[in-house]
């Protein structure tokens, strides 16, 4: 198993199905993560693709899927030319009910030497996470703007 390169840890007021769906509904995805689009069927082997604004970004393979546990899958970025030549890269989602919130453990590993892919991530995955939690909690997601993380391309 490969060293982690990213972790982000984070205590949503929600349930772990609630989170589930938002983490693999492209009706969530879209309101929280810069109008994005998750097509999959979330069953292991299969395709997944993040779509936006009718552009695929980011393709992967899911690997593994435990409701409402575990969601894994490969991570590849397909539009930006700074991205596009980087091997495929792993995310995986852990959820944890505490109580009345769940913990949402997100590690996304796997990167080369030297990834701008990496610096991209680390940038974005925040924005998403907070607006996701955000979204889950008050009903509103955040709006912040793609262009203000300096990862235009990236999802």
């Amino acid at each position: 198993m490969s060293k982690p390169e990213f972790v982000y840890v984070t205590y949503i007021e929600t349930t772990p199905e609630r989170l589930w769906e938002a983490l693999t509904s492209s009706e969530f995805s879209r309101r929280y993560w810069f109008g994005t689009e998750l097509k999959s069927n979330w069953k292991i082997g299969s395709p997944l693709a993040l779509v936006m604004n009718g552009t695929t970004t980011d393709t992967g393979e899911i690997l593994e899927a435990d409701r409402p546990r575990r969601l894994s899958y490969t991570f590849q970025h397909v539009t930006n030319e700074a991205y596009r030549n980087e091997k495929a890269t792993k995310v995986v989602f852990t959820i944890e009910p505490h109580g009345r919130l769940v913990k949402l453990t997100l590690t996304h590993e796997g990167f080369a030497e030297g990834s701008k892919l990496l610096d991209g991530i680390s940038r974005g995955w925040p924005a998403i996470m907070s607006s996701l939690k955000s979204l889950l909690e008050s009903g509103t997601a955040l709006e912040i703007p793609v262009s203000a993380l300096g990862i235009e391309g990236v999802s």
